[in-house]
């Protein structure tokens, strides 16, 4: 599902190399949830053949963080990550994982939303975050810096 609103997803057509790598794939979003999945495989593994755990941790930002983008787009603003707690639970080897991301509280300048990542085939968790995200004005995109 691409985004209108440009948030991260890997089967977008204009997505980053980091976001097309990391695999998160949006299936549905409102304002308060997300579902997505990856499919993990050898370029998420570390040495000793698990999933790198930064990998977890991008998929909670990502899919928080576009939860979030969804939920204030119509007020012309954007969600920033300002903090990523993820918590690894279980080694895996790869294969499809599902992400559900849901917002625990959304104020007017900040949100807080729950990612859990789970593994498609046992449905048992692997890893699960909390990313508290600031509502900021969405910025002009002829300015980069």
């Amino acid at each position: 599902m691409a985004s209108p609103d440009g948030f991260p997803d890997a089967s977008a057509d204009d997505a980053s190399t980091f976001v097309r790598v990391s695999g998160l794939v949006v299936d549905e979003v409102t304002a308060t949830t997300l579902r997505g999945h990856a499919d993990l495989g050898g370029d998420h593994l570390t040495a000793w053949g698990t999933v790198h755990g930064g990998v977890y941790a991008s998929i909670v930002e990502s899919a928080g963080g576009a939860g979030a983008g969804f939920a204030v787009a119509d007020r012309g603003q954007i969600a920033v990550g300002v903090h990523n707690g993820t918590d690894f639970l279980r080694a895996s080897t790869g294969g499809r994982v599902h992400v559900t991301a849901e917002a625990l509280f959304q104020g007017r300048s900040q949100q807080l939303w729950d990612v859990v990542i789970s593994q498609s085939e046992s449905g048992k968790v692997l890893a699960r975050g909390q990313l508290r995200l600031q509502n900021v004005p969405r910025p002009d995109p002829g300015t980069h810096h």
